[in-house]
């Protein structure tokens, strides 16, 4: 999420994909979102990820169910990385590194951040 100027990504939450959709449609009736960026799942070399497949058609059912919410993609390659490298350099010991939830939650700032830095310009 966003603070109300959209200039920086914060944490949520994360959540479990099987309670993602649901999570998703509370949230934006309590909420006021502008739409949804959603992590492009991309190899190093560019090429689609194996998880591509999952991601596209929890898009599709996404779109089916709120299809007023518009969702954009934005290219995730290297986030995992960045979190990691993120959670080292601010001091984080092994165990919370371990921390899947937290990686993803870093992941999806810095996700979002681009996306936001790139719509800047």
């Amino acid at each position: 999420m966003t603070d109300s100027l959209q200039l920086i990504a914060n944490g949520l939450t994360t959540v479990e994909t099987r309670e993602l959709l649901p999570f998703l449609k509370g949230y934006t009736e309590r909420e006021s979102v502008e739409r949804i960026v959603v992590g492009l799942p991309r190899q190093t070399n560019g090429k689609p990820s194996d998880n591509l497949p999952r991601v596209r058609s929890f898009v599709g059912q996404l779109r089916k169910a709120m299809p007023e919410m518009p969702v954009d993609w934005w290219d995730e390659r290297y986030t995992s990385l960045l979190a990691h490298r993120t959670m080292l350099e601010s001091g984080l010991g092994k165990k919370a590194r371990q921390n899947k939830a937290l990686v993803d939650e870093i992941s999806a700032c810095i996700i979002l951040q681009g996306y936001l830095e790139r719509r800047k310009i």
